[in-house]
C-alpha cells in the first residue's frame, strides 16, 4: 500500500533540494553579472541577501522540521526595500508611503513574533525568571 504521507514528505524534500540548488545557481549568475558589469550596487547586495535568507530558510527546515515565519518576513522586508531602491526617484509619493508602511508592518510583525516566542520560552521554563 502506498503511504501518501511518506510520498508527500519525499516530494517536499526533493523540492527543497531543487530550490537550494537553483538558489546557489542564481547566486552564481548574479555574481557573474556583477563581475562583468564591473560594479556592485546596493540592489545587487540586497538580492544576494534574499538568496542567503532562502538558503537559511531551507537549512532551518532541515534543522527543526519547520520554517520560522520570521525568515520569510525578513525576505519580504528585503524584497520591498530592494523594490523601493530599484524604483529610484521616479516612485510616486503614495507608492513610497504604501511600500514603506508595508516594511514597517512586517518589521512590527517580526518583533511581535519574536516577543511571543521569547515569552513562550519563559513560560515553558517557570523556574527561570531572568
Amino acid at each position: 500500500m502506498l503511504d501518501v504521507h511518506k510520498l508527500i514528505l519525499a516530494t517536499e524534500k526533493s523540492i527543497l533540494i531543487l530550490i537550494a540548488g537553483f538558489t546557489v545557481l542564481a547566486v552564481g549568475q548574479e555574481m557573474l553579472v556583477m563581475l562583468q558589469g564591473g560594479g556592485v550596487k546596493l540592489t545587487d547586495l540586497l538580492l544576494l541577501f534574499i538568496y542567503a535568507e532562502v538558503l537559511g530558510m531551507i537549512a532551518a527546515f532541515y534543522r527543526s522540521r519547520e520554517i520560522p515565519i520570521t525568515i520569510t518576513i525578513f525576505i519580504a522586508i528585503t524584497a520591498l526595500c530592494r523594490l523601493i531602491i530599484l524604483q529610484g526617484k521616479g516612485i510616486s509619493t503614495v507608492d513610497l508611503v504604501y511600500e514603506s508602511g508595508a516594511v514597517l508592518l512586517l518589521a512590527v510583525s517580526a518583533v511581535a513574533i519574536q516577543w511571543r516566542s521569547n515569552l513562550a520560552a519563559r513560560i515553558a521554563k517557570p523556574g527561570d525568571h531572568s
